[in-house]
């Protein structure tokens, strides 16, 4: 719950993840323990050739930071197994405060659960009824404070009969349990007549009497009748009464407005909480929803909603750290944002390392210049900066190696024969909104884009289906050779768009732009100028 998490955008590339962990290994390093990089989808190839190059994991995955139940403060109270008293769990309740207690099966998941009322109920009836079934004589023994004198004929360990408090002309039968203070001739009666149990009451009684008792079983207690009368049904085990069926229990990963709309349809006071293991970590109430502890989030390598995590509204953002423009996420409180004209986010964040006087170590350097040169095409991309290739330079140094020998191992394979044309449409992509325009842009980064090409019918039909499912109102892949420099640009669209927005002539949904080779500086502000 204290977790803080790093984490970039959706269909994360390079430059998200390495951003993302980069900063959590700064903030780590500098004695704040609590910072996590997460990712929000799968890591594309690129990015996991980096990762196991230089010895890294891929960071943890989350799909939604809306508030969980493991972010309430819920209650914790005491479990009990189903054979504990009523006794002991209404002095439990008592201890606690509790209206209600989990009832746990030995291997700690769910049996049901027992609540005040239940109890209350359970005593209401015995006014009535006041027979008793399959008391077992250790509880009974244990509640009463007593010690068993004869054990006469029971196998069972186990009580059952019509509760009696032994008075003169009362009627007592095999069946009955028989309750005497210090009076012999009724202590003989109930022998006589085999009584199914004798409790003998009372500090000073004589027990004489019962020293032959044959089959009934005797137990003595130092209370007084009236005390173990209202002992005796607080003996029986919580299984009898406690409720089993039709439970309504929820998950610690469980999102609060799940929780909430299902609570609402309930009549409970109190619910249990499980773990993934479905054993029982605590319990909640109504009133434990209304002020849930949000998520804590730094933002990196995107400020835009579109492409932030899901349930994002109900979070705590820490921080923004990105190169893009600004675009909508709203905060609010004042936060921490930096916001730089440079080619990487990673670059960005390798300053803040030298601001705080952290060197990284040589693993992350050398996968902090990877992230650099993926997100700058090997500096070939308008957007890069003298202060990104002095970074990676600087960065190469601390990791031993060459940017030449980095940017060979990045862009070394393509991948484009293994994969769907989903798989690489998705491999790096963003969604953007522009002037009530919902636009979806795809790009992937190679060496031989001829191959890529020869298979631009089966990238169209795919960019037509997630058009269809995602309601995009134009879509576009971009195919960027790093080699000739410049990209070729498939799209779902009128013409007349991409004519206007890069003064050429379009044909079937095809167009080459020498040059072009970054989405965020060269097509996203010429599709807003045109629709803006």
């Amino acid at each position: 719950m204290n977790n803080i998490y790093v984490v970039g955008h959706k269909n994360p590339d390079t430059d998200a993840i390495v951003s993302a962990m980069a900063y959590a290994a700064l903030r780590n390093a500098a004695g704040d323990r609590e910072y996590e990089a997460a990712r929000l989808d799968h890591c594309n190839d690129e990015t996991k050739r980096v990762l196991k190059r230089f010895g890294f994991n891929q960071p943890t995955r989350i799909k939604d930071v809306r508030a969980q139940v493991r972010d309430i403060d819920y209650d914790t109270p005491a479990t009990l197994t189903p054979s504990v008293t009523l006794h002991t769990a209404w002095n439990k309740m008592r201890e606690g405060n509790s209206n209600t207690i989990p009832v746990v099966n030995p291997d700690g998941t769910l049996y049901g659960t027992l609540s005040a009322s239940d109890i209350a109920n359970y005593y209401m009836n015995t006014i009535e009824n006041t027979t008793i079934t399959s008391l077992p004589l250790f509880n009974l023994i244990g509640v009463i404070e007593g010690r068993i004198i004869n054990e006469g004929s029971n196998t069972t360990g186990e009580l059952s009969g019509d509760v009696t408090v032994a008075l003169p002309g009362t009627a007592i039968t095999k069946d009955s349990i028989v309750l005497c203070g210090d009076q012999p001739e009724l202590i003989k009666e109930a022998l006589d007549k085999k009584a199914s149990a004798l409790i003998i009451c009372g500090i000073n009684t004589d027990l004489s009497a019962a020293r032959d008792a044959g089959d009934t079983v005797v137990i003595y207690s130092p209370l007084d009748c009236a005390g173990v009368l209202k002992l005796i049904y607080q003996a029986m085990p919580i299984s009898v009464n406690c409720s089993t069926g039709d439970l309504v229990c929820f998950h610690l990963d469980d999102y609060v407005d799940d929780v909430r709309e299902k609570i609402l349809k309930s009549r409970y006071r109190s619910y249990p909480i499980l773990d993934a293991e479905e054993k029982v970590v605590g319990t909640l109430s109504r009133y434990h929803l209304l002020r849930p502890h949000h998520k804590r989030v730094v933002l990196v390598d995107h400020n835009e909603s579109a492409q932030a995590v899901n349930g994002l509204d109900q979070a705590e953002i820490l921080e923004i750290i990105d190169h893009h423009r600004l675009a909508d996420i709203q905060t609010t409180q004042p936060i921490h944002m930096r916001n730089e004209p440079v080619g990487s986010t990673t670059t960005i964040v390798a300053e803040m390392y030298q601001e705080n006087g952290v060197m990284p170590s040589s693993d992350m350097a050398g996968l902090m210049v990877a992230a650099i040169l993926s997100d700058t095409v090997m500096f070939k991309s308008p957007t890069c900066t003298k202060r990104d290739i002095a970074m990676a330079e600087r960065l190469a140094r601390v990791a031993g190696l060459t940017v030449e020998e980095i940017g060979k191992e990045l862009f070394a394979t393509s991948g484009s024969s293994t994969k769907t044309a989903e798989e690489l449409i998705k491999s790096d992509f963003k969604e953007f909104h522009i002037a009530e325009q919902k636009l979806g842009v795809g790009q992937i980064t190679c060496v031989d884009s001829e191959s890529f090409m020869q298979r631009k019918d089966e990238f169209l039909d795919t960019m037509k289906d997630i058009a269809r499912r995602n309601g995009y109102d134009f879509m576009m892949l971009m195919i960027t050779d790093v080699l000739i420099e410049g990209s070729y640009l498939l799209y779902l669209g009128n013409d007349d768009t991409i004519r206007y927005a890069f003064s050429v002539d379009p044909k079937d949904n095809e167009v080459f732009l020498p040059g072009v080779m970054s989405r965020k500086k060269q097509i996203i502000p010429m599709m807003t100028a045109l629709w803006g």
